[in-house]
C-alpha cells in the first residue's frame, strides 16, 4: 500500500511538471505572436480576384451549320445525347446526337413534294407529246386539202370564171389554214418547252431543298474533328450545355476540345480597382486543387467595357490572364486565386497593417517593444502590409495588437505630426475642389452628366456624402432620385441645360401669350 503511494506521488509530481513546461512554451510562444518587425524590401500592391481556368485556344465541336441556307427554316435544336464532360476522345470518335424530331417531319413533306412535281413533270410530258402530235396530223391533213384545192383549180380552168374565182378563194383559204396551223404548232411547241423548264425548275429546287435537309441531318450525329478532352461549351448566360439543352444555326458549338498547353486564368475586377490593372503585369496564381503549388503568369487584355454578373449589384471588368509555361495536371474550370501586382516598390519599410493605430485625432502610431508609442507617416498599402516613409527603421520590433497597459507607453516622433496635418489639409483642400467642380458641373448644366466620365460620376455621391473610401461614414448614393432624375431628362427630350433655362426664364407676358394661343 505504502510503495503504491509513492508511485503515485512520483506521477503527480511528473504530471505537474510536465504542465508548468507546456505552460511556459505556450506563454513564450503567445508573447512571441504579440510581436512584429519592421521589414525592408520590395513591396507589391496586388488586386486579389477568384478566376477560371480555361484553355487559350481551343477546337470547336459544332453542330450542322444552315444558317445561309434559304430553303431549311432556323430553328433551334435540342441536344439528346453527350459524351461526360471530360472524356477523353480520339478523330473521328463519337461527341453527342440531335433531335431529329423537327427535321424528320419536314424531310417527310419535302419528300411528298418532291414525289409530287416528280407525277407533275411526268403528266406534262405525256400531255405535250399527244398535244402536239394531234397538232402535227392536224397540219399533215391541211397540207392534203391544199393540194385537193389546187387539183380543183385546175380543173376548173375550161369553167366559167365564177366557177375558177370559187377555186382560187378555196385554194387560197387552204393555204392560210395550213400556215396559222403551222404558226400554232411552233407557239404551243413553244409554250410546252416553257412550261417543261418550269416544272423541271420547281422539282431541280425541290430535290435540293431535300438534298440540304438530308446532308444536315447527317450530322444530327456529331463526331471529334480531333483529339482530346471533351469540355462542355457554356452559352451566353454563361451555363453549360449539357443534355436537354438547345444550340442555333448561329451558335451551334456543342463542346470544345481545348490546347491544354497554353491555360489562361478569366477573372473579373470591380470597377474601383479596374484602373490599376494593366496588360503584362505580373500575377500569382494558385489553384485551388493544388495548393502547394504555385504559378506565374501576366495579365493578357483588361476589358473597356463592364458589365454586371448574375445576382451581383457592381459592375466587374473582365480580366484575362495567361500562365507562364504548362502543366498536365491543370484543367479547364478550375478555380484560381490571383494576385495580379499592380505596382511595385523597391527598398521601403513596411510593417502589418494590424500593427498601425489611430488615436480620436486620427495620428496613425504603432506600439514599440520598448515602451514608447511611435508616430509614423504612412505610404501605400496592400491587403496585409502598409509603408512606413518616417517614423520606423528596418528591424524595430514593435507590436501586432494593443498591449496592456497602453496608457504606459510614452509618445514618440510628435515632430511628425506637423507633417502629417499639412498632408491631410493638402488632401481636402484637393477634395473640396473637385467637389465644387462636380457640383457646379451638375447644377450649371444638368444636360451634360451623361458625358462626365465614371470617375467623377462615382465620385459625386462620395463627395456629397463624405470623403472618397469611407463606406458607410458619408450619405449612401441615392440612386432612386438618380433614377428619378435621368426619366425627367428623357422625358424633357434631353434639353441642354441652357435651353430648359432659357424657356423657363420667360417674362409672364410671354408665357400668357403662349398660353392664349
Amino acid at each position: 500500500m505504502k510503495k503504491t503511494l509513492i508511485i503515485t506521488g512520483i506521477i503527480a509530481a511528473v504530471a505537474i511538471i510536465a504542465l508548468i513546461v507546456i505552460n511556459k512554451v505556450t506563454s513564450g510562444k503567445d508573447i512571441s505572436n504579440l510581436y512584429a518587425e519592421a521589414k525592408r524590401g520590395q513591396f507589391d500592391i496586388v488586386v486579389t480576384t477568384t478566376g477560371e481556368l480555361q484553355a487559350e485556344q481551343s477546337i470547336d465541336i459544332v453542330g450542322p451549320t444552315f444558317a445561309q441556307s434559304r430553303n431549311i427554316r432556323a430553328m433551334d435544336i435540342k441536344i439528346t445525347d453527350l459524351v461526360p464532360e471530360g472524356t477523353e476522345i480520339k478523330a473521328g470518335d463519337y461527341v453527342a446526337t440531335l433531335d431529329r424530331t423537327s427535321f424528320d417531319n419536314s424531310l417527310k413533306d419535302e419528300l411528298e413534294k418532291l414525289a409530287t412535281y416528280e407525277t407533275n413533270l411526268e403528266v406534262k410530258i405525256l400531255d405535250t407529246a399527244v398535244t402536239l402530235s394531234n397538232l402535227r396530223d392536224n397540219i399533215k391533213n391541211l397540207g392534203i386539202s391544199v393540194e385537193e384545192a389546187d387539183i380543183t383549180l385546175q380543173q376548173s380552168k375550161y369553167e366559167p370564171p365564177t366557177t375558177i374565182r370559187q377555186a382560187e378563194i378555196a385554194l387560197d383559204k387552204s393555204k392560210r389554214t395550213l400556215d396559222q396551223a403551222i404558226r400554232g404548232y411552233s407557239l404551243k411547241t413553244e409554250q410546252a418547252k416553257a412550261e417543261m423548264r418550269n416544272i423541271k425548275n420547281d422539282l431541280s429546287d425541290q430535290r435540293k431543298k431535300v438534298g440540304e435537309i438530308q446532308e444536315v441531318l447527317s450530322k444530327f450525329v456529331i463526331t471529334s474533328p480531333s483529339s482530346g478532352m471533351v469540355i462542355y461549351k457554356r452559352d451566353r448566360s454563361g451555363s453549360k450545355r449539357k443534355i436537354g439543352s438547345s444550340i442555333s444555326p448561329w451558335d451551334n458549338v456543342v463542346a470544345t476540345l481545348p490546347d491544354l498547353s497554353k491555360m489562361i486564368s478569366k477573372t473579373y475586377v470591380n470597377e474601383i480597382d479596374v484602373s490599376k490593372v494593366k496588360p503584362d503585369q505580373k500575377v500569382e496564381i494558385v489553384v485551388d486543387a493544388f495548393p502547394d503549388k504555385k504559378y506565374t503568369g501576366s495579365v493578357l487584355s483588361v476589358a473597356n467595357i463592364g458589365e454586371q454578373l448574375p445576382n451581383a449589384d457592381a459592375k466587374v471588368f473582365e480580366v484575362v490572364i495567361r500562365l507562364d509555361g504548362s502543366d498536365p495536371i491543370l484543367r479547364p474550370s478550375m478555380t484560381t486565386g490571383n494576385k495580379i501586382v499592380t505596382q511595385t516598390i523597391n527598398d521601403v519599410i513596411y510593417v502589418p497593417l494590424e500593427s498601425v493605430q489611430a488615436g480620436a485625432d486620427s495620428i496613425p502610431f504603432v506600439y514599440m517593444k520598448n515602451g514608447t508609442k511611435q508616430v509614423v507617416i504612412l505610404g501605400e498599402s496592400n491587403e496585409n502590409n502598409v509603408i512606413v516613409e518616417k517614423g520606423l527603421t528596418a528591424g524595430t520590433t514593435i507590436y501586432l495588437n494593443t498591449p496592456e497597459n497602453p496608457e504606459d507607453f510614452k509618445l514618440v516622433g510628435e515632430e511628425l505630426i506637423a507633417t502629417l496635418k499639412e498632408r491631410a489639409k493638402a488632401k481636402a483642400e484637393a477634395e473640396l475642389q473637385r467637389k465644387q467642380e462636380i457640383e457646379r458641373a451638375t447644377q450649371n448644366r444638368p444636360g451634360d452628366m451623361m458625358n462626365m466620365s465614371p470617375e467623377m460620376m462615382r465620385r459625386i455621391p462620395d463627395m456629397r456624402g463624405g470623403a472618397p473610401g469611407q463606406g458607410g461614414q458619408g450619405r449612401p448614393r441615392d440612386t432612386a432620385a438618380m433614377r428619378k432624375f435621368v426619366q425627367m431628362r428623357n422625358q424633357r427630350g434631353g434639353l441642354p441645360g441652357g435651353t430648359r433655362r432659357a424657356q423657363d426664364q420667360r417674362t409672364p407676358a410671354t408665357q400668357e401669350t403662349t398660353v392664349n394661343r
